[in-house]
């Protein structure tokens, strides 16, 4: 059921709120996707979560999806919440610049317990001290993970940085996001979806109202950034052949050829003409652009830039969602290091649940097509839609609400656009 804000808030009581570019770049990038070891695996893991006795919050623990009415109901809550909270004057700002871990005695850490009191990570009768126990350590924990950082206790730039976005500000991502949830929540999804949300840079497939799993992803770099969109997946290519976008062609590639004319070669990347026919890379002049007029096309394999599966939805943005061989990307903080396409953990795990209903395809065969067949196409018996999303901040219930950068700067606010400063 549609809530309305003014409704909600007049009948909800105030509550303390809970809660890189040049060649060199290149270079570095690029090697890294052709030079790994091994493919992506899918039962790597990374997902933040509070340690052993802690009160767990990650989203991991919650069936519900963001786009739900009932996160639209538990973010209007937060509103009424938060805008007690500055009403009151907002919580207080912690130094920042030293590393405060369960042990520590400092001056600090009261500062750092009142802050966690305000947003309801850490519980009043917990106290002012100036030593940082397990109490803390606990709460601290808890707000890592609402924010989408590490859990592990310890103060960091992220942490601090995260820590010290006034209240005022937060009210207003919560407002901002509210809007965008309205705009989705409340529409036929769909009984199957997927959904990529930009700013957590986390993927949620959704089954008849509950998420069934939740996978880690990267997406668009600032300056490449990951669209907004909605459309359908109708097909995935088991070990696809990598075709290079023209602006990697243009932006990576062709500077990487000017300096090593075997880069191609070394990365088994073949150029192809328009009527399809393999163009020896010595014939052309890398010193021009005259090579973005050609096909590279990088063969199956290890080092293959999508690793295992592609994905594919049409879009008049030509971006895809697909494996991976730089796994370790996924231990990232900040997962924004693609050209727009998204990249995907444990991405087997997903396409599995995707081709349920697809005649002939199950985990087994996609797994031994994997292992011993090249560019093999499937196409889904029964499409899943898909959407692209940003949502910045949202609230799973139970006073536990997410806030995350908003990496694009599209919620107005310089202050939340945290990993700009570092």
């Amino acid at each position: 059921m549609k809530t309305s804000r003014r409704s909600f808030i007049t009948g909800v009581g105030a509550a303390a709120a809970t809660a890189l570019a040049g060649t060199a770049h290149a270079q570095g990038v690029l090697e890294e996707i052709f030079g790994s070891t091994r493919r992506g695996t899918w039962n790597d893991q990374f997902d933040a979560r509070v340690s052993e006795g802690g009160e767990v919050v990650n989203s991991l623990v919650t069936s519900q999806p963001i786009m739900s009415t009932e996160t639209l109901y538990n973010v209007e809550q937060a509103i009424a919440q938060y805008s007690n909270l500055a009403a009151r004057g907002g919580w207080p700002m912690v130094p920042a610049g030293k590393q405060l871990r369960i042990g520590v005695v400092d001056s600090d850490v009261e500062a750092l317990r009142q802050r966690l009191m305000f947003s309801g990570d850490l519980s009043e009768r917990a106290g002012i001290s100036p030593s940082f126990d397990t109490y803390v350590d606990a709460a601290l924990k808890r707000f890592q993970s609402r924010h989408g950082l590490p859990a592990d206790g310890v103060t960091s730039q992220h942490t601090f940085a995260a820590m010290n976005v006034s209240t005022q500000v937060r009210l207003g991502q919560l407002e901002t996001n509210l809007v965008r949830l309205n705009s989705m929540a409340n529409g036929d999804l769909g009984r199957r979806y997927v959904m990529v949300n930009i700013p957590a840079a986390q993927i949620e497939a959704v089954e008849n109202g509950r998420v069934v799993s939740r996978h880690t992803a990267i997406v668009g770099k600032i300056d490449r950034q990951t669209p907004i969109l909605e459309s359908r997946i109708h097909e995935v290519i088991v070990n696809p052949y990598w075709n290079a976008p023209v602006s990697i062609v243009r932006r990576d590639i062709i500077p990487l050829m000017r300096e090593n004319p075997n880069y191609l070669q070394d990365n088994a990347i073949r150029l192809i003409d328009g009527s399809g026919n393999e163009v020896d890379p010595m014939t052309v002049d890398w010193s021009t652009d005259e090579a973005t007029r050609l096909r590279f096309r990088q063969d199956p394999g290890r080092i293959n830039a999508m690793a295992s599966v592609k994905i594919n939805f049409p879009n008049q943005h030509a971006v895809y969602m697909h494996d991976t061989p730089q796994q370790s990307l996924f231990n990232d903080i900040e997962r924004f290091h693609s050209s727009g396409c998204v990249r995907v953990q444990n991405v087997r795990d997903l396409v599995t649940w995707m081709l349920q209903g697809t005649e002939g395809w199950d985990r087994r065969r996609f797994e031994e097509t994997i292992h011993n067949d090249a560019d093999v196409t499937v196409r889904l018996g029964d499409p899943v839609p898909v959407y692209f999303t940003y949502f910045s901040a949202w609230s799973t219930g139970q006073n536990v609400v997410h806030f995350r950068d908003d990496v694009y700067g599209k919620d107005g606010v310089a202050e939340l656009q945290i990993s700009s400063a570092f």
